[in-house]
């Protein structure tokens, strides 16, 4: 959604605006996560990579996911029999580590999916996101601290980058319209938030309460 401008297309429908839109060949067009034949070449990147960040990994190889970087905790070892092992399982050209330089500069879309904490905050600051590409979409999915908020507000307004989309944002759930990310009139545009709950649909919150059922009552089992 980040990628399709949805904020700014919702927005002239819901504000009687479309009637006036002139078509155009490339009016209102974004980047895609998909490859094509002119465009044959998809790198995403992960801040952190761990279960999540490989599990979401395998669910991007049917877009034509052509190769993936990623970056680790400073005091992780390399892994490049796993990487190797990653890459021939899902069919991609490449995975391996990279520094966060490379990540920024290389990434077309970008998943934010690190712990939260002191050591990991605002890691995507101003001069992180001054090296990502113009067309690159960021995507939070882990903890709104990891990403300060002034600077993508400005990332956003000054088009350093093309979009972004979060279920997490530094400060929840106390945001207000004096937010930076709020404020910010591109954000209506490129900009897609959600309170938090992106993981929220019915079979999943039912599992999610099925499982803690049954731990509970495997608990209750163990102390008798």
């Amino acid at each position: 959604m980040a990628s399709r401008n949805a904020g700014e297309v919702v927005s002239l429908v819901q504000e009687n605006k479309w009637p006036s839109v002139s078509w155009a060949p490339f009016g209102l067009c974004g980047p895609q996560l998909s490859t094509t034949d002119i465009s044959p070449k998809r790198i995403v990147g992960f801040l952190g990579f761990g279960r999540i960040s490989q599990a979401t990994l395998a669910r991007l190889i049917p877009f034509g996911i052509t190769d993936c970087i990623y970056t680790s905790n400073p005091t992780s070892q390399p892994t490049p029999a796993r990487d190797s092992d990653l890459a021939k399982r899902h069919g991609i050209k490449s995975l391996r580590r990279v520094d966060m330089d490379e990540l920024a500069s290389e990434s077309d879309f970008l998943f934010v999916l690190a712990p939260g904490g002191p050591t990991t905050r605002h890691l995507v600051d101003e001069k992180f996101l001054k090296k990502m590409k113009r067309s690159s979409v960021l995507v939070n999915t882990s903890r709104g601290t990891l990403v300060d908020s002034d600077a993508l507000a400005k990332a956003l307004k000054e088009k350093w980058i093309w979009g972004a989309g979060l279920d997490v944002v530094e400060g929840e759930p106390n945001i207000n319209a004096d937010h930076p990310l709020v404020k910010e009139p591109r954000s209506e545009d490129n900009l897609v938030s959600a309170e938090h709950h992106i993981y929220l649909i019915l079979l999943g919150a039912l599992y999610c309460l099925t499982l803690r059922v049954r731990r509970f009552r495997l608990g209750l089992k163990w102390r008798l």
